[in-house]
């Protein structure tokens, strides 16, 4: 029997910070009962800018950070290589049990590596998901990530399912939930109406929300400006509203593309993004995590992509999976609008409680 559980939590970018705020509020709860379970935060530095970071931990609470890496931007080699001398730096003068890393960025897949090789256990949350598209960064950071997990906590039967295809024991594998969820359903009440909504008068099913940051969408000045003008055309006349990712900014503003019923808009927080999705008619992205969102808030989802490593937002969910071809869009919005989109249901055990399943099993497995 152990004495005591200590736990190192991974994150660095926008995604990890609504997943790794019910395991921090899990782990306090059961501390206050007596459990000798303690954490250390790691904040890796792969999303710096105010908006994509630190608005993050107000609104959620989460407490500052144990440590920040400051690993910053640069190259996915660049990013890769700072965040794991970062960490191997850290566990040279300390070590946890068990270095616990959520979903698929930069940040999940070099403290993996790094744990593994300085001798210490590695669980993944959101474990098994799987695209099938090698020319995505975060399906190479998945796969090799699950190549040397020790416990894998997932979302879905289906991930489940990939991780027993590719030899995972099943004493391994730990079906808990959706951490995300944890985290919309805690804060449904505190979503809070943006600056846009009065500043152009939106109402309530009565606007488009899109968010688009992939290689695939955004990086062809010729296919983004496609895409921007079917979504246009076929709206409906319907308000657009666009939190830009960083990224997408600078190509946008490279070509000018400007419509009288399109707001970019600064990225958005927790709260004020979500209420503007909740109260959508419908969210046209080409991200995973909101299709999840989207899902389990019957807002209708267009997905601008070919493939999707969630596919129960589709079989069971609200969300479409449109492909990337511009001329695909005309169609699936004649079929919102002809109010033929499907109503969807909710995933099994995406019910806000998967954070306390997942201390519970690391508590069993550590014996204490």
């Amino acid at each position: 029997m152990q004495d005591k559980l200590e736990v190192d939590i991974i994150a660095g970018a926008r995604p990890n910070f609504m997943k790794i705020a019910p395991i921090i509020e899990a782990i306090e709860d059961v501390k206050k009962s007596g459990m000798p379970v303690s954490y250390r935060l790691i904040h890796t530095g792969q999303h710096y800018d105010k908006n994509m970071s630190d608005n993050f931990f107000i609104e959620l609470g989460i407490p500052q950070p144990d440590v920040n890496l400051g690993a910053g931007g640069g190259t996915q080699a660049e990013q890769t290589s700072a965040i794991m001398l970062g960490y191997e730096k850290l566990l040279m003068t300390s070590k946890p049990d068990i270095c616990l890393v959520v979903g698929d960025v930069t940040s999940t897949m070099a403290c993996s590596i790094v744990a593994q090789k300085m001798g210490v256990r590695v669980g993944h949350v959101e474990a098994g998901i799987r695209s099938g598209d090698w020319s995505m960064p975060e399906e190479i950071n998945r796969m090799v990530t699950d190549s040397i997990t020790n416990y894998f906590f997932t979302t879905t039967p289906i991930a489940n399912a990939n991780l027993k295809k590719s030899g995972i024991d099943e004493s391994r594998i730990f079906w808990v939930g959706n951490t995300m969820i944890d985290t919309l359903l805690k804060n449904r009440s505190r979503f809070r109406k943006p600056p846009i909504w009065d500043e152009i008068g939106l109402k309530e099913k009565e606007y488009l929300v899109m968010t688009l940051h992939r290689p695939a969408n955004v990086d062809e000045e010729e296919k983004l400006r496609q895409l921007m003008s079917e979504i246009i055309a076929h709206s409906h006349g319907l308000p657009l509203v666009f939190p830009v990712h960083p990224r997408t900014a600078k190509i946008l503003q490279g070509i000018g593309i400007s419509y009288p019923s399109l707001y970019m808009i600064e990225p958005l927080g927790y709260l004020e993004f979500n209420y503007l999705v909740e109260k959508s008619k419908a969210v046209i992205t080409d991200s995973g995590g909101i299709t999840e969102e989207t899902t389990v808030m019957g807002v209708p989802c267009l997905t601008l992509r070919d493939n999707t490593e969630r596919p129960e937002t589709i079989t069971l969910g609200t969300n479409e999976l449109i492909g990337t071809n511009p001329k695909a869009i005309q169609p699936a919005l004649e079929k919102l609008f002809s109010g033929n989109w499907k109503k969807g249901s909710i995933p099994e055990l995406w019910d806000g409680k998967t954070a306390p399943r997942i201390i519970q099993h690391l508590v069993t497995l550590y014996n204490l």
